[in-house]
């Protein structure tokens, strides 16, 4: 290979490399895990691959779209304040970030809508939570709601797609099956909120407040509350807590502050409050969590997830 030829190949990597940070890809692990959850919540072992795939398919997409939205709205301000980002370092144009953002977002939308019903009702909600999040989040102080709204979105998505695989003409026709599935998408929404507080305070250098981190054991309380102080959720919460505390150490007590750090641990520590959430689910659910964790945990050494 001449030297053109190296050049070309560096030059791909580096396009590529961009790309997978626009998207957070490192991020896409809970992703995947928040729609296992919430289908395990209604279906238990009862797998459409199918139907499951056009859900995973449809969150991924929307998911990097909104991520790529998320720079695009922010190129402004990235670029007095984050010149590294793909966008103001030059590697990757603002308008290309903008069409493959609203290319990947309705492509996302096509896969999740396909269920009608419920499920592209949900979706839709989802779809412009993520715009308004992108739009105003750098404008407003509760812009953690609105980033922890998406995840409720997700979780409530996934189980109206199991609904719907079941037959089911109405997506929570079930009362105890939606009941269980929108308080496991409430504490999520709570420990998202909880991160998102955390993660605005990463370019402050005054003190950081540690009240949001109270939000951050909201999965625990619930598990004990509703699923009893079983051998699993004892288990399952154990590891939660633990990941938690290993988490905010690098925040609250150590000498050299590192938020960031602190943020990707507990983005990836998701996919346990989803291992948590369907606690006594059978050996194979509870593995492929557990590698959706360690995947999550092992993209971030590449592709910051924030």
């Amino acid at each position: 290979m001449g030297i053109d030829g190296v050049a070309r190949a560096r030059a791909g990597m580096k396009t590529l490399r961009a790309l997978l940070i626009l998207g957070r890809v490192s991020n896409l692990p809970t992703v995947w895990s928040n729609c296992l959850c919430g289908w395990v919540l209604v279906r238990g072992t009862n797998m459409d691959a199918m139907v499951f795939g056009l859900l995973i398919t449809g969150a991924t997409l929307i998911y990097m779209g909104g991520m790529f939205l998320n720079d695009a709205c922010d190129a402004t301000w990235d670029r007095e304040h984050r010149a590294e980002r793909p966008i103001p370092a030059g590697t990757i144009s603002e308008q290309a970030v903008w069409r493959i953002g609203i290319g990947l977002m309705a492509a996302g939308m096509f896969f999740l809508c396909l269920q009608g019903g419920v499920t592209a009702l949900l979706s839709l909600m989802l779809f412009n939570t993520i715009l308004v999040y992108n739009f105003v989040h750098k404008k407003i102080t509760w812009s953690p709601l609105l980033i922890a709204l998406c995840r409720w979105w997700l979780i409530l998505i996934a189980a109206a797609f199991a609904h719907t695989a079941l037959g089911v003409e109405t997506a929570f026709r079930d009362a105890q099956e939606a009941g269980q599935a929108a308080w496991v998408a409430l504490v999520l929404f709570g420990y998202v909120a909880g991160l998102s507080v955390l993660a605005k305070e990463e370019s402050t250098l005054g003190a950081v407040r540690f009240w949001p981190c109270l939000l951050l054991l909201l999965p625990v309380a619930r598990a004990l509350l509703m699923n009893g102080a079983t051998q699993w959720v004892l288990l399952a919460g154990g590891v939660v807590l633990l990941w938690v505390v290993r988490c905010l150490q690098f925040t609250f007590w150590t000498e050299q502050r590192d938020i960031g750090r602190t943020v990707g641990g507990l983005l990836a520590g998701m996919v346990l409050l989803d291992l948590l959430a369907v606690a006594g689910a059978p050996t194979e659910y509870a593995v492929t969590f557990l590698l959706l964790f360690g995947l999550s945990l092992a993209a971030q050494r590449w592709v910051p997830a924030t």
